[in-house]
């Protein structure tokens, strides 16, 4: 497809660096902390020189989407505004094909019918509506995220999907209808969650009601296109504006994600609660190396969530933290300030997360040497999961500063963790290799 430009279309999903003719980028096709993979524009190819993986654009959408050949040139005809001549499926023909599409054609379905719910029923304009408008969130907000309403009728997404041919099998398998038949996300608002290039691949969705009984939000279970630990809320909507920015904003809760949006601040992605993992950073690193996460005015939340973040540092992303005023959500506090003083708040009160972990731990040690000398190996223990040794070095100084402590006995201190990391890693290859070699097929006798 020679309208289709390799370097706009890889663009989309890794964040490219301008080198003489061409353009470099981490791999999304293997883990490498050094950028090898490059995007000839004047050829219009793109080659890994880590991994091997290399072709045109349409090899590019192939490999990274998992799509096949016609799949591909749909998916940039679509990019491109070009119309392709294709003859119209029924839903017993979807069914019939690649479990993954027919998966995502039930979400499709779903995601519309959600909305089509809340925006042209009554109980869903006054009930789901009403409750986004509360939010603040105005209908343009609303359309662009997908947003959309369940009435609590038992099954009635059920019986409509059933009656237009989709599967239950494919129904029940998305958790969109329970083992009983039974709508399972009935009474809520619904969240569509997308992937990198804009597909919905799961919901979630907020019960409006108070119930004891039942769980503030419900998520779909983790299917083949739906993979909780590897995906972002909001990813779709925010990757050009990380991308532009440098920089991506993390919060929590999807409600932050849309508010922040709304008020022109993009580069924002939410974690649904959950801790970090190591394929969520690496999502984000594919599009910058720079990360800011904002939390909510709570020291003893922060606190925990500071233990995960070492691994945020382990691939040697660039972690900042704003702490915002206690009792308040990114939401609220926009709300109450205002976009311009929200903006300058996220500048100013930025701090390095491993400068403030140090400052926010130090107050609690204060007169007692014991729980000075365990905060001393929790931070050292964090600067040691820093790749880049200029860096650990650089953050010993201030840490020696801000503790109070001789520079020499931090370093004596981080070369032995870095030592025992280095084992440690060393150790779990080598079980890798181990399983690996076990559960490899064996050859059969001749």
């Amino acid at each position: 497809m020679d309208t289709a430009r390799i370097e706009d279309v890889v663009q989309d999903f890794v964040n490219l660096k301008r080198r003489g003719v061409n353009l470099i980028g981490l791999c999304p096709f293997h883990n490498e902390k050094t950028p090898s993979f490059t995007v000839s524009p004047s050829k219009n190819l793109f080659k890994c020189f880590g991994c091997g993986v290399g072709g045109n654009v349409v090899r590019f959408v192939m490999e990274h989407e998992h799509y096949s050949y016609p799949e591909a040139l749909r998916y940039l005809a679509k990019r491109y505004n070009i119309e392709i001549e294709e003859v119209e499926l029924t839903p017993e023909m979807r069914a019939e094909q690649q479990l993954e599409e027919s998966l995502f054609i039930v979400n499709d379905f779903a995601a519309r019918f959600f909305q089509e719910q809340l925006l042209k029923t009554d109980l869903g304009k006054s009930v789901g509506l009403g409750y986004f408008k509360e939010r603040g969130f105005l209908e343009k907000t609303i359309e662009r995220f997908g947003l959309g309403y369940l009435p609590p009728e038992r099954d009635l997404f059920t019986r409509t999907a059933l009656s237009k041919g989709y599967k239950k099998e494919f129904l029940q398998k998305l958790g969109l209808t329970t083992a009983k038949d039974l709508d399972f996300f009935r009474g809520r608002v619904i969240f569509p969650i997308h992937n990198l290039s804009g597909k919905v691949i799961a919901f979630a969705g907020r019960i409006l009601q108070k119930d004891a009984r039942a769980p503030k939000y419900v998520n779909s279970p983790e299917s083949e296109i739906y993979h909780k630990s590897k995906i972002l809320y909001g990813v779709w909507f925010a990757k050009r504006a990380i991308r532009q920015v440098d920089e991506c904003i993390l919060v929590e809760g999807y409600t932050d994600v849309i508010s922040l949006h709304q008020a022109g601040i993009e580069n924002v992605v939410a974690s649904s609660g959950t801790s970090l993992t190591v394929e969520q950073i690496r999502l984000v690193k594919r599009l910058t190396p720079n990360i800011k996460i904002l939390y909510d005015g709570d020291p003893a939340g922060v606190k925990a969530a500071l233990r995960g973040l070492d691994l945020v540092l382990e691939q040697d992303m660039n972690v900042k933290v704003v702490l915002l005023p206690q009792g308040e959500d990114p939401d609220s506090y926009l709300r109450k300030v205002g976009v311009e003083t929200f903006r300058r708040y996220l500048e100013e009160e930025a701090s390095d997360f491993i400068l403030f972990k140090a400052r926010l731990l130090l107050d609690e040690v204060e007169g007692d040497p014991v729980k000075r000398a365990a905060l001393v190996k929790d931070i050292v223990a964090s600067i040691a999961r820093v790749p880049d040794p200029l860096k650990r070095a650089a953050y010993l100084r201030e840490c020696s500063v801000l503790m109070e402590m001789d520079e020499r006995a931090l370093v004596l201190a981080l070369n032995r963790e870095v030592s025992r990391l280095l084992k440690e890693r060393r150790r779990n290859r080598e079980r890798e290799e181990r399983l690996s070699q076990a559960e490899a097929p064996t050859a059969p006798a001749e």
